[in-house]
């Protein structure tokens, strides 16, 4: 059962002053209904923009960029909340800085075709030397290990020595008796320190250890 509370069923002593006659100390009904009015503009209206850019405070602890003042003035000539600005600094790291990663990676790609190309005498000479790694390299070794070794400049040029010694893979064995074998070799190329992090000292431990096993 609804009950309908009439303004004299109000207790006077818990309406605050301003909503109040001065004089006679009766309630003042228009100043309740703008009061409650303005509440609910405010509420429906959601969080306000900060009074400038400067007041955006941006987490930017993943260290791929920093907050940028010219993007922070754009957001906020668009009225954009602390929460929405934070939310499209989220969104370019997750979405931007993978992208820019593989165009990254595809540019070290191309460079790395560039200096085979360079080093085997033009780009006919480099197919037909392609060519001859592939088949050598699909005959002789482990399809996980050839494609370790084809996604380095090093890495081919060491496939390139071992087809060139005419032995069926990687059994040669250095004369160093602390060199890297053959079982050694293929468990560091399966690492992916050396096949997705390209970490440089660790490559060049592989690459050190091909040139040991084959020489020059």
């Amino acid at each position: 059962m609804t009950t309908n509370l009439l303004i004299e069923d109000i207790d006077p002593a818990i309406i605050p002053e301003k909503f109040k006659n001065p004089e006679t100390g009766a309630i003042r009904l228009d100043a309740l209904v703008n009061s409650y009015a303005e509440l609910e503009k405010k509420m429906s209206a959601g969080p306000a923009a900060p009074k400038s850019p400067e007041e955006y405070c941006v987490n930017c602890d993943h260290g791929l960029f920093e907050p940028d003042g010219e993007v922070n003035r754009r957001l906020h000539a668009k009225g954009m909340t602390q929460e929405q600005v934070q939310e499209v600094y989220d969104l370019a790291a997750e979405k931007m800085m993978p992208m820019i990663k593989t165009v990254a990676t595809d540019f070290s790609a191309d460079r790395e075709v560039e200096k085979l190309v360079n080093h085997f005498g033009g780009p006919e000479a480099w197919k037909e030397v392609s060519r001859q790694l592939l088949a050598f390299g699909q005959r002789n070794i482990p399809a996980d290990v050839l494609e370790n070794l084809s996604s380095s400049y090093e890495g081919v040029l060491a496939l390139y020595k071992m087809m060139k010694s005419e032995e069926p893979g990687l059994k040669k064995q250095s004369e160093n008796p602390s060199a890297l074998g053959e079982q050694d070799l293929q468990s560091m190329m399966r690492d992916p320190k050396y096949w997705r992090d390209k970490d440089p000292a660790y490559v060049a431990r592989v690459t050190e250890g091909f040139k040991n096993m084959y020489g020059e």
